[in-house]
């Protein structure tokens, strides 16, 4: 199949275009890789796919791709020439739109640039999608869309209508958006609800990245709530098996049953307490953190966990990676890419 994959320089990005070229599929990635955090790490991620800088560099031009099934294009997905130039030339099959503005905390101080990624980009998507026909689209939401939900594990048939966050309410809105347009122009759409993916290639603004950094740096680690979190913490290898079985599904249970929208959590089915998670770091790289105790912040949440059943039923979905295993793999390649 004939796949695009957007958010292709970021960090779930990067590995599904990975595994779906490995796996014979024609990608072409798309990222505008903005500087929301180090550009280099995207960079270092493409040059992984085979994917020259110099070239990624430059805007709405596509490069092929010297290891695999795989092309790069640098473009902002509210590009309402561009994106809708390159849907009709490559003829597209599946898309895989993992590009958004991320982070719960940034959105509090940048909220336009969440209003211009996350709703206007992915309606430019959903046009796109629309106008060229395309069969099914696989889209990043978010367990963020939960807000302050205390039924715990997070199930999709709980209620979603209060995020406490800009960054959750654009990742609301975009199932509401999906929802409409399955429902009017008759393509599949497949929201996937995100919870705390972590692993090698891994975000800088992410928890495991700042501890790893400061606690090798002899830096002191901030520990918000006073360390009383738990996160459903899921390695990206069992995120994009999940994410790659969907986009290669067929969708005939869906489509017998007239399910075109739907949406799933994604996740490791288990919630690990913060402090056991950093014990986890701690033992990986013989050090003991120094912590900073803080008060939750605002638009955090205390507790999340991803009830998963739904996606084991349909795609046979077994996330089964330990932190144990994970966290070495993580402190692995930190070590390795940073030369510690």
């Amino acid at each position: 199949m004939k796949i695009l994959v957007t958010g292709a320089a970021g960090f779930i990005g990067f590995f599904t275009s990975k595994v779906l070229a490995e796996k014979g599929h024609d990608v072409i990635g798309l990222d505008n890789i903005n500087d929301y955090y180090d550009v280099n790490l995207k960079y270092s991620r493409l040059q992984e796919l085979g994917i020259n800088r110099t070239h990624a560099e430059q805007f709405n031009k596509l490069s092929k791709s010297d290891k695999y099934s795989f092309s790069f294009v640098r473009m902002n997905l509210e590009d309402r020439e561009s994106l809708p130039e390159l849907f009709q030339k490559e003829g597209f099959d599946i898309v895989c739109n993992l590009a958004a503005q991320a982070g719960v905390r940034y959105s509090l101080e940048n909220p336009e640039t969440y209003v211009d990624s996350n709703l206007v980009g992915f309606l430019n998507i959903l046009e796109c999608c629309r106008h060229n026909k395309i069969k099914h689209l696989v889209y990043a939401s978010s367990s963020s869309v939960y807000g302050l939900n205390k039924k715990i594990p997070f199930s999709t048939d709980d209620n979603v209508d209060y995020p406490i966050s800009l960054y959750a309410a654009t990742k609301k809105s975009n199932e509401l958006m999906a929802h409409t347009y399955s429902h009017l122009f008759n393509f599949s759409t497949t929201g996937l609800r995100f919870f705390t993916v972590y692993g090698p290639w891994g975000r800088p603004d992410m928890a495991m990245f700042l501890f790893t950094d400061a606690i090798i740096n002899d830096r002191p680690i901030k520990v918000f709530n006073h360390g009383k979190m738990e996160r459903d913490f899921t390695f990206v290898d069992d995120i994009v098996e999940g994410v790659v079985r969907i986009c290669e599904s067929k969708l005939e249970h869906r489509k017998k049953n007239n399910q075109l929208y739907k949406v799933y959590n994604i996740g490791n089915d288990n919630s690990v307490k913060l402090l056991d998670f950093i014990k986890e770091i701690e033992l990986n790289l013989n050090k003991t953190a120094e912590k900073i105790m803080l008060p939750i912040q605002p638009g955090d949440v205390e507790k999340t966990w991803a009830d998963v059943e739904a996606l084991i039923n349909d795609f046979d979905y077994s996330p089964n990676t330990s932190i144990q295993i994970g966290v070495k793999a993580f402190i692995d390649w930190f070590k390795s890419y940073y030369k510690n």
